[in-house]
């Protein structure tokens, strides 16, 4: 039988933190500093659920997986390559499609949950 996991950032529970920065030819402005706790892996290592926050700043992004967001705290801007945009605050929920180009500016700390469906590997 299996249990239902609780996801905490804090607590016996709590997998650690993992620290993370862009890298500088993706940094637009700020900081950007991140934390993810990873709770779950599964799906021959391309399922990925957990929680993970940032500070301010504003970075390129370019996903080849699909990721479901939930906002906990705070507020980002996502705008793809065409210049649409989209405000994302505490309380939404939404999906980044695999092949979105464009950038996500953390404006209010952010901390969200996730789940993350990479692609299958090419045959």
């Amino acid at each position: 039988m299996a249990d239902i996991m609780v996801m905490k950032t804090k607590g016996k529970h709590a997998p650690d933190a993992e620290k993370g920065k862009p890298d500088k030819e993706k940094l637009i402005k700020g900081k950007y500093e991140t934390r993810t706790w990873n709770h779950f892996t599964g799906e021959d290592d391309r399922l990925f659920c957990g929680i993970w926050e940032s500070t301010r700043g504003k970075v390129k992004v370019d996903y080849s997986e699909w990721e479901f967001c939930h906002i906990i705290e705070g507020k980002a801007i996502l705008t793809n390559e065409d210049g649409k945009s989209w405000t994302v605050e505490k309380g939404d929920g939404f999906i980044i499609p695999a092949g979105f180009k464009g950038t996500w500016e953390t404006v209010k700390k952010v901390k969200k949950h996730y789940v993350i469906l990479l692609p299958k590997p090419a045959a």
